[in-house]
């Protein structure tokens, strides 16, 4: 069927853009000479991430143990968790997955190694860590080198865990001296640097320079390279390069200059506040506003008129909340439907 035959609000992705994305990243990183490791918390779909894969990415990253149980039971084998996992319930589950496939996380301190460690040495498994050091994300990470050293020989002494390396965010080059010390500290010590992982889309070819073994890019798949090949801010939703969209119905003409979708804050996130997203069809109508259940779309810019039942394409702004939004995702191509995806990682948030 064609997308407008779809109920509404129905999100759909484009796989010609998609699959453009997803190669264009992998090809951007193979010219850079650094290994990519997609990240799926944009998409929270396996068989996006088994696209990732297919085009050259090692492994996946997830920062939910949800969405690694999702990725795990549809056979993804390789996950890297850049996220400290606390308490009984999630090293238990953490833990399972080790059984299942290779997994490593990250840890800031010795209560989450130490918490790791007594669940895999009581069921006997093996979970790889990288030391997080924080680089200037200001959220987890320890603080210094040194910091970064202790906690490495602590992990590396501790039973069921295998120091893998170290892990930061953002990759950036005004953080060299400190990359560079705490090499030569891990070296120095014999620590494993089996992987040093940089991150953040935009910022592959940094990952590089620091001597890094791998970096973590994401939020290519829904946006493209705009940002890295200076085609675009951030706020580009050009159809060429954003696959995501959302089908929404007119359902309602009350003036001249204004018109009503059914797609609100609970369709498309109230994040940013504006402009909320880019309507394909006709792109000089702009959201004015929404409400909980209801687009506010200020038609005053454009001549053509629009009627009770019109179906509208909007590219969000903010397109990785929108997919956690709706329990099914619609794949098409030229505009038709080609498979309806039950939505697994929505709200896989623990």
């Amino acid at each position: 069927m064609h997308i407008y035959e779809l109920d509404t609000p129905s999100v759909v992705i484009d796989l010609d853009v998609l699959e453009k994305n997803i190669k264009d990243m992998a090809d951007h990183c193979k010219n850079l000479g650094i290994t990519l490791r997609g990240h799926t918390k944009s998409h929270k779909n396996p068989e996006i991430a088994k696209m990732q894969v297919a085009a050259g990415s090692k492994g996946i990253v997830c920062q939910k143990l949800g969405d690694a149980e999702n990725m795990v039971r549809n056979g993804l084998n390789d996950i890297l968790m850049t996220y400290n996992i606390v308490g009984r319930q999630k090293v238990q589950r953490l833990c399972s997955l080790a059984r299942q496939a290779r997994m490593t996380v990250t840890v800031d301190s010795l209560a989450v190694a130490e918490g790791i460690s007594k669940q895999a040495a009581h069921d006997d498994v093996t979970v790889g860590v990288l030391v997080e050091i924080d680089t200037g994300g200001n959220r987890t990470g320890v603080q210094t080198p040194a910091a970064a050293e202790e906690l490495g020989k602590q992990v590396q002494s501790l039973p069921g865990l295998e120091l893998r390396g170290l892990m930061t965010y953002p990759s950036q080059i005004a953080s060299k001296p400190i990359i560079d010390e705490v090499v030569d500290r891990y070296t120095n010590a014999g620590l494993s640097l089996e992987i040093i992982s940089g991150g953040g889309t935009g910022e592959e070819w940094e990952s590089k320079e620091l001597g890094f073994t791998e970096h973590r890019s994401g939020s290519y798949v829904y946006e493209g390279l705009s940002r890295i090949q200076g085609a675009g801010d951030g706020r580009d939703l050009s159809p060429e390069r954003c696959p995501l969209r959302v089908v929404v119905t007119v359902v309602s003409v009350p003036t001249n200059d204004r018109l009503i979708v059914d797609g609100g804050m609970k369709t498309f996130r109230l994040f940013p506040s504006m402009p909320y997203g880019y309507i394909v069809e006709d792109p000089k109508l702009k959201f004015s506003g929404m409400s909980v259940e209801h687009g506010h779309i200020d038609t005053s810019g454009s001549s053509n008129q629009y009627a009770v039942g019109d179906k509208l394409t909007v590219i969000p702004t903010y397109q990785e909340g929108v997919t956690n939004l709706h329990d099914e995702i619609v794949w098409m191509r030229n505009d038709q439907v080609t498979r309806v995806w039950r939505n697994e990682g929505r709200g896989k948030v623990k």
